[in-house]
């Protein structure tokens, strides 16, 4: 009939190649697995933000089970936020807004709306679907939904200079 829906038939291995968000072949059924795991672990971060940012505060609760997703990229993550090495730069007066994680040795450019990151760990995990995101972007939506943040408004003539050095940082990588 006009309304019925074809039955999906399983995918097998083959058809597995092209299912990565980020472009790159899936080399097995195992890493197409590991992909979709790791957008169940942003979707109990933005539970869990949501959460958070109700209550305004991250409960024992959320962080074991941030620590227990996550590992030592919670604890790396959480530790930037205690420290208040996120920032928010926000352009006046267009109100662009550039997210930044203040690392030990360089700025890491962060577009939490594209799932980005300018460091080195994105690159050689996030990348290759290893991961949903890096420490700096769980950082960033964790101290998003805290309010935890550093807030610093420019005028829009510094945009280009700042977005230039952001990603001169990037590129010394």
């Amino acid at each position: 009939m006009g309304g019925e829906q074809p039955n999906p038939q399983p995918l097998n291995s083959s058809q597995t190649r092209d299912l990565n968000p980020f472009g790159k072949r899936v080399k097995s059924l195992e890493a197409l697995i590991h992909v979709m795991d790791s957008r169940g672990e942003l979707r109990l971060l933005e539970e869990i933000c949501e959460r958070a940012k109700d209550r305004g505060e991250l409960d024992e609760e959320a962080v074991n089970r941030l620590r227990k997703i996550f590992g030592e990229r919670f604890d790396r993550a959480w530790r930037l936020v205690e420290e208040g090495r996120i920032k928010r730069y926000i352009f006046q007066p267009s109100g662009r807004t550039i997210w930044i994680a203040v690392g030990k040795e360089r700025e890491y450019l962060l577009l939490p709306d594209a799932a980005y990151c300018s460091c080195d760990d994105f690159y050689y995990r996030v990348v290759d679907g290893e991961a949903a995101l890096c420490y700096h972007l769980i950082a960033q939506r964790l101290a998003e939904a805290l309010g935890r943040f550093e807030e610093i408004y420019e005028g829009d003539e510094f945009y280009d200079d700042l977005m230039a050095e952001w990603r001169s940082q990037a590129l010394e990588g």
